[in-house]
């Protein structure tokens, strides 16, 4: 089973990369579908309510994938290629990449207008007073911080835990995306969901910003420099793991992340990450060319770990 699980990721990520997402059905957006209509019938402004949430919506899920993970085990052939279609399911690295060219495409012909619009393929940030430069960050930051979300967490998840490891994250992240916000109507009943993927993104975040370092001549940048960033710098972000990944990113790049986010109805000081200029037009292509190089590396490094792990 080992070695199925490890050619499955690698096809997967391979679909990911020449298919992509498909633009109706995708199993995400379903069950997105079906939490926001468990959360209808559970909504209360109280923690334990979430608690129920979070459990109704990622323990069938992560049974179902448990199962034909189990009835697979004996069938290399088969259980390769569900985990291969499993880790296309999970994986938004393609369509990462392409929302990040989008976003270049605008900003470079000064499109700003069609740029906010589009901001909201990426991150909940209120794009109406942005120019240039501060679509420019919210893309890179939204690239770095989902490169380890959408990606990287995903073959860890796989490496170590198969079908239902993958699943249980993708269900938490996707949770988490949608209740797990600091407003007045999610602050309590989004709590168990964020959390969850706090935890479940733990050393994911923190292999991607080791990647991105690693990998920081891809974008023309220094290691060096990018891990002397990320040691630095990573403590200054309000989530426990996107310093990890956005302050590599600032690193490799040899740009400056961090500042004031605006939300719809809040907003959010949040300390600066790296030491050089504000990103320009074409900080995000260059950031979904280190996003992509991390994907790949880690899916090399989830293969290799799956053929160990019995």
């Amino acid at each position: 089973m080992s070695s199925s699980r490890a050619w499955g990721i690698l096809a997967g990520i391979v679909a990911d990369r020449v298919l992509g997402d498909p633009r109706r059905g995708h199993p995400v957006a379903a069950f997105g579908t079906g939490a926001a209509r468990l959360e209808a019938g559970i909504y209360r402004d109280t923690r334990g309510a979430g608690v129920l949430h979070t459990a109704a919506a990622v323990v069938p899920v992560t049974a179902v994938g448990w199962l034909l993970e189990r009835r697979l085990r004996r069938h290399p052939w088969a259980h390769g290629a569900a985990t291969a279609a499993t880790t296309w399911a999970v994986l938004g690295a393609a369509s990462l990449g392409r929302e990040a060219h989008h976003m270049a495409d605008h900003l470079e012909a000064g499109e700003l207008e069609a740029a906010r619009a589009r901001l909201s393929h990426l991150c909940g940030r209120d794009p109406s007073a942005l120019e240039c430069c501060e679509l420019a960050r919210a893309t890179v930051e939204s690239v770095a911080e989902n490169t380890a979300d959408a990606a990287v967490a995903s073959v860890f998840w796989g490496a170590v835990a198969g079908i239902p490891g993958m699943v249980a994250h993708r269900a938490l992240n996707t949770l988490d995306a949608m209740v797990g916000h600091r407003n007045e109507r999610y602050h309590n009943f989004g709590w168990a969901a964020a959390r969850l993927d706090d935890v479940a993104c733990l050393i994911p975040a923190r292999l991607t910003g080791v990647l991105a370092c690693a990998l920081a001549p891809v974008v023309r940048g220094s290691s060096s420099q990018a891990w002397r960033i990320m040691r630095r710098d990573a403590h200054n972000h309000p989530s426990p793991n996107g310093g990890w990944c956005e302050s590599a990113f600032a690193g490799a790049l040899g740009i400056q992340l961090g500042g004031r986010n605006v939300y719809f109805g809040h907003s959010e000081d949040r300390g600066l990450l790296g030491d050089g200029p504000r990103p320009d037009a074409a900080h995000p292509r260059r950031a979904a060319r280190l996003s992509t190089a991390v994907t790949i590396a880690a899916g090399a490094i989830a293969a290799a770990t799956a053929r160990v792990l019995r």
